[in-house]
């Protein structure tokens, strides 16, 4: 097989193309513009580390290309396959892979071995102070805390000039509060490095607040891939919205169409729902469709809401649970446990309105918020078990 022959100009930021039928099943395509971070989701088993460990050459795909920085790295089909020092990739890991006799500052030095041995020192304390480690130059990895450690594996792969950086659950072993802070410093990073990002989460919030784009995947295939507030909203496929845990998924029946109104009405149990103007579902079809919680809106006991489009639904309160300002409540609709819808309120809300579980309720479906997908296929239900896998749920 030819190794590290002279790549051909392939464009800017990175771009994947992955197939295989085994040992690990992929059919994904991606795309990471310099400066932007686009985070893999999906249940474990779904390919993310694989997709990471083929873009740093750690993993050969039985065919694909993948090419960064206007080189290819990967092209099965020339035999092309550069070697992972020669792929200018920074990797983080989740255990951070630190050498632990070595100090911070000699860790990120390990990595500098294309400087000359007199810059090296320089430029692994300007990498520590960029990662607000300044000081701590040397402490072994066991005198640092999780955070901090993980603080200096983002330094070291940085310390290789990388043309693209890849994180693998970059956050998971530190604590929520050590969390928050390295989530707000890799914001903060993104603006003084203009590189493509990869990170791979099961915290489906956490790529919500940090990505340009989600990229759904599936048994190693793309599901979909765009902005995080239309993944999230949009989904393509009722597969799409039970991987991101989106819950609220329904059949129904198309009623009617009305373009003059902009309204596609269905039939869900006995309400006539209006969503949307969606021309592709004639009159009779089956389909699916979501709504988020964000579009589902409580009515005052003292004032109950009349609104045109709004959609009045009845039930009564199945599940209650107070977080907080916020409080999460599961309605079962019409007293069918079989049909539980999920709204958050807020507390005094809650309160106000005498929520406790068995007590009746209605809340509007807002027409905006209803989203409707081709039906369900036998079995896509089970597709996705969301007791084994861990993405957190949009709540």
């Amino acid at each position: 097989m030819a190794r590290d022959a002279a790549p051909e100009p392939v464009g800017d930021g990175l771009n994947v193309r992955l197939r295989q039928e085994r040992p690990i099943p992929l059919d994904v395509e991606l795309r990471c513009a310099p400066g932007e971070l686009l985070a893999l989701v999906g249940p474990s088993g779904s390919g993310k580390s694989t997709i990471l460990r083929a873009v740093a050459g750690l993993y050969r795909p039985r065919h694909g290309d993948i090419a960064c920085d206007g080189q290819s790295w990967l092209d099965t089909g020339r035999g092309l396959n550069r070697s992972p020092q020669r792929r200018r990739v920074g990797l983080v890991f989740q255990d951070y892979a630190l050498f632990p006799h070595l100090s911070a500052l000699h860790n990120v030095t390990a990595a500098l071995g294309h400087l000359p041995p007199r810059g090296r020192g320089a430029r692994g304390r300007e990498l520590l102070g960029m990662v607000n480690l300044a000081g701590l130059e040397d402490r072994r990895p066991a005198e640092l805390s999780g955070g901090q450690r993980q603080r200096v594996a983002l330094a070291r792969a940085l310390a290789r000039d990388p043309a693209v950086l890849l994180l693998d659950e970059p956050f998971a072993a530190v604590d929520q509060v050590t969390r928050r802070k390295l989530r707000q410093e890799l914001v903060v990073l993104r603006r003084r490095v203009d590189m493509p990002i990869v990170l791979v989460t099961h915290d489906l919030n956490e790529a919500a607040l940090l990505a340009d784009r989600l990229c759904v995947l599936h048994r190693g295939r793309t599901l979909q891939d765009g902005p995080p507030a239309e993944v999230m909203t949009r989904p393509h496929s009722a597969l799409v919205a039970r991987v991101m845990d989106l819950g609220n998924i329904f059949d129904a029946v198309v009623a009617e169409q009305r373009p003059a109104a902009g309204l596609t009405v269905l039939r869900w149990l006995d309400y006539a729902l209006e969503a949307r103007h969606a021309p592709a579902f004639p009159p009779g079809a089956k389909l699916t469709w979501v709504i988020p919680p964000s579009h589902i809106v409580l009515h005052r006991r003292d004032r109950p809401s009349r609104g045109e489009h709004e959609n009045p639904v009845r039930g009564t309160v199945g599940e209650l649970a107070v977080l907080g300002e916020t409080t999460n409540v599961t309605l079962a609709v019409n007293g069918r446990k079989d049909c539980p819808l999920f709204f958050t309120v807020a507390t005094h809300a809650a309160r106000r309105n005498g929520l406790a579980i068995g007590v009746a309720a209605t809340v509007s479906l807002l027409s905006v918020g209803i989203h409707l997908m081709p039906r369900e296929e036998r079995g896509e239900q089970r597709a996705v078990d969301p007791a084994r896998h861990e993405l957190a749920a949009i709540r």
